[in-house]
């Protein structure tokens, strides 16, 4: 039913296993690499179509030095934090309320409540665009971080919702009840019982939604136009003229704005393992 382990294979699977390992990884990040190299070519190479040969000169501090000094990626990345961390504990925060209202409480329409949270998330978001263009104009949010962070907050809370909810049913309920009988308030019960056990969920969830925030460009575009409020991966686009695109200052802004989410998981990499994998064997 299960595949064998490569452990237990035969000695000449292994040794395939062991050399076709390192080609897949090099395949698999062959269009990272590709990025990583045009961030250090000149912009010569690029005029003399000498995309993917030696490059003629390597201008590492040139074009990273232009990127952060004579352009507004800094200004698009200070965009990005703003947007992304109140987006995180928005839809963090409000998930840990709805899954635990959930999670914990029966009434008639739970399940109804739920699927609608669940619903979302089956709603292609292009279909969205327009009205969700039009309700920012309308409210005086077009343009500006705060419709931008109103709007993942909302669409991410049918997913975060999903995740905090299952979290919470699979905490031992005894705990909970044994509160109640000490006469602990609901919302203290919540604070300082529910709440410390799910810092595991809550740190994995933060690390993916604080990437699919941070990687976002299409909503970027749709509700945002301009440095004062564009994000980083919208401002990339910025480096592209009338007739030309500056390329290799276009790949030093991508590696830029890749940094942080890489950052951001390797720091919690022990937290999201752990949140993701809690509850799964009992």
């Amino acid at each position: 039913m299960f595949p064998t382990p490569v452990e237990k294979s035969s000695a000449a699977w292994r040794a395939s296993y062991q050399a076709l390992l390192p080609i897949a990884l090099v395949v698999w990040l062959l269009p990272l690499i590709a990025v990583a190299v045009f961030s250090i070519r000149p912009d010569a190479d690029f005029a003399n179509a000498n995309y993917w040969g030696w490059p003629s000169a390597f201008n590492l501090l040139e074009n990273y030095g232009a990127v952060f000094f004579q352009s507004d990626m800094p200004r698009y990345l200070l965009n990005s934090v703003l947007i992304t961390v109140p987006t995180v504990i928005g839809a963090v925060g409000l998930a840990c309320m709805t899954g635990f209202a959930l999670g914990v409480y029966k009434f008639r329409a739970n399940l109804l409540v739920f699927f609608v949270f669940v619903a979302g998330n089956f709603v292609p978001f292009q279909i969205l665009m327009v009205p969700v263009r039009e309700l920012t104009l309308d409210l005086g949010l077009y343009d500006t971080k705060t419709g931008l962070v109103l709007f993942h907050v909302a669409f991410q809370a049918g997913f975060c919702t999903l995740f905090m909810r299952n979290f919470i049913r699979a905490l031992p309920r005894e705990l909970i009840e044994a509160a109640r009988v000490e006469g602990v308030s609901e919302i203290r019960i919540f604070w300082y019982v529910v709440l410390p056990l799910m810092r595991p969920a809550i740190a994995a969830l933060s690390v993916l939604i604080f990437t699919f925030v941070w990687n976002d460009y299409f909503w970027a575009i749709v509700l945002t136009q301009g440095v004062d409020s564009q994000p980083v991966t919208a401002g990339i686009t910025a480096f592209n003229s009338q007739y030309r695109a500056a390329y290799h200052l276009m790949s030093a802004g991508s590696i830029v704005a890749a940094l942080p989410p890489v950052l951001m998981f390797f720091l919690m990499q022990r937290h999201f393992i752990a949140g993701l994998t809690l509850g799964a064997v009992k």
